[in-house]
């Protein structure tokens, strides 16, 4: 049997077996203390298709060049290849016909941004793919929702911090309305379709990352933001957005009440 694209369809077993030999290789690099299966898989969400989506989490050095020397075909980063910061690189390689992505998670890190998550506190770092950045956070939320597959030394998050909820959705909604602020003062008048459409998507998902934290709900990624904040009604903003500055501006104010909506709507937890 295969699946739509033509791809085998493999067996649960087949699965369960290629995830046990691959996690049995990335524990034996040196310095890995424990290995998680992450993303959709870990979740429950996955497609036939989808890629696989490790954690290698270390302590002291790691070098990548163990990881080349598996010999495994793909692209490994180096430490701090994929911007520097909490996402701090990885690789992403083919092993048996099967993706996987392979992300590098230094437990001095992880263990750091634990402790500020639980006091609230929290930065926003660029990252290919993101269109609002990811908190740093998001390794947090990864220990939570993440399947440990070998080892013991990842720390837990007890449920989503109640100071991080209000701090988090506080910061992200502010952030959403300066940004559509910001366009419709400067950008929609003068007609700037990109930016104006830049600016559109950036708060979408900045609102989406408002309403997910009010609720205390974590996320690991943008894919399905906007679908799981009941953001999905931008799509049809955009499509009208058309190049005139009134119309642009129209866009943008639909825009405002539409996220200002949905932010009334979301939990408003109080500082403790």
């Amino acid at each position: 049997m295969h699946t739509e694209n033509g791809s085998p369809l493999r067996s649960d077993t087949d699965d369960d077996a290629f995830l046990d030999r691959v996690a049995d290789r990335l524990l034996a690099l040196p310095g890995v203390r424990s290995v998680a299966l992450g993303g959709s898989r870990a979740q429950g969400t996955h497609r036939p298709d989808s890629d696989w989506d490790l954690a290698v989490y270390y302590r002291g050095a790691f070098d990548p060049e163990d990881l080349r020397a598996v010999g495994w075909p793909g692209e490994v980063s180096e430490i701090g290849g994929w911007g520097g910061g909490v996402f701090n690189g990885g690789a992403w390689l083919t092993v048996d016909g099967r993706r996987i992505d392979v992300h590098y998670r230094d437990l001095d890190v992880v263990e750091r941004e634990l402790a500020k998550a639980e006091a609230g506190l929290f930065e926003i770092e660029p990252l290919l793919f993101h269109l609002a950045g990811i908190p740093t956070y998001l390794i947090v939320a990864e220990l939570a929702v993440n399947r440990v597959l070998r080892g013991d030394d990842i720390p837990r998050p007890h449920g989503y911090p109640p100071e991080l909820r209000a701090r988090a959705s506080a910061r992200w909604f502010g952030s959403a309305r300066a940004n559509l602020s910001y366009a419709l003062a400067n950008h929609a008048p003068a007609g700037r379709v990109t930016e104006t459409s830049g600016a559109l998507a950036t708060a979408a998902a900045q609102t989406g990352h408002g309403v997910l934290a009010a609720r205390g709900e974590w996320v690991t990624n943008e894919k399905r933001l906007l679908e799981r904040a009941g953001l999905r009604g931008v799509d049809d903003l955009a499509e009208r957005a058309g190049r005139d500055p009134e119309a642009l501006a129209a866009t943008l104010a639909a825009a405002e009440r539409l996220f200002a909506a949905v932010e009334q709507a979301a939990p408003h937890p109080p500082y403790e």
